[in-house]
């Protein structure tokens, strides 16, 4: 049921229609797949670990920053961020 959530929010806010999503071997990943008319690719290593691998440390900083603002107020939180923000926008 989460995964027919995830693809019914994800197409009703995206064009996903040419996409291929990577899937491993989830059965809740497939059937919704198919039920929604998208293409799949099963892959149990390659890209999808790539991507496993981004997500991985996306989770980790944000644990990182969660654990380290715990206890601060709202609104120093997000001066940091802001900060963060502007200073990673001149890098690039």
């Amino acid at each position: 049921m989460l995964a027919h959530a995830f693809f019914t929010e994800l197409r009703e806010k995206h064009d996903v229609d040419d996409a291929v999503f990577i899937v491993d071997g989830a059965t809740p990943l497939k059937d919704a797949c198919t039920r929604h008319g998208l293409d799949f690719r099963y892959e149990k290593h390659g890209n999808r670990n790539s991507v496993e691998r981004v997500f991985r440390e996306v989770k980790r900083r944000t644990t990182a920053f969660s654990n380290y603002f715990s206890y601060a107020k709202a609104e120093a939180a997000d001066e940091w961020l802001q900060s963060y923000i502007f200073t990673w926008n001149q890098l690039i």
